[in-house]
């Protein structure tokens, strides 16, 4: 669990990492340099979870990359899917990251949501959901794991 008390909000417990793959963990299909040691450590404080419509069909080889097996959406209203999802795991104690327009949802059900510049490019409505935009995923991760930043950037 990552607990962060921020000034202007109040305690904050979280206790899952919800993930979308393409865009936001990897590029083309293929996971990010830096992602999977990153995830590896912030299992010790968080259960990962991985959501994807595996758009490049390379989920498989990322699962075995990061030890952990992604939950695959039905096509079609894949935003709602993320959503439902988030809320199924108490959305109060989830950080969601994600920059594709089937993440605005997610995040904004997210007790933190947290949006990724992408090569891919980001959609303006997840942008807008987002309670803290960073450069890249390497930075998102890093929040997580110096959860310090988070509170400096979230106070009021």
């Amino acid at each position: 669990m990552i607990e962060l008390n921020i000034p202007g909000i109040g305690l904050i417990q979280l206790e899952h990492l919800v993930c979308d793959v393409n865009g936001t963990l990897a590029i083309d299909g293929k996971l990010i340099d830096g992602v999977a040691r990153s995830l590896g450590i912030l299992q010790d404080r968080l259960t990962v979870h991985l959501v994807t419509a595996d758009t490049y069909g390379r989920q498989g080889i990322i699962d075995q990359q990061l030890n952990l097996r992604a939950v695959r959406l039905k096509p079609g209203n894949e935003a709602r899917q993320k959503a439902e999802y988030v809320e199924s795991l108490t959305a109060a104690r989830v950080a969601a990251i994600g920059q594709g327009a089937n993440d605005a949802q997610m995040l904004r059900a997210a007790r933190i949501g947290i949006c990724v510049l992408s090569l891919e490019g980001v959609a303006a409505e997840t942008l807008a959901a987002a309670d803290v935009i960073v450069p890249n995923i390497q930075t998102a991760l890093g929040l997580l794991e110096n959860p310090l930043r988070l509170v400096a950037t979230m106070r009021k």
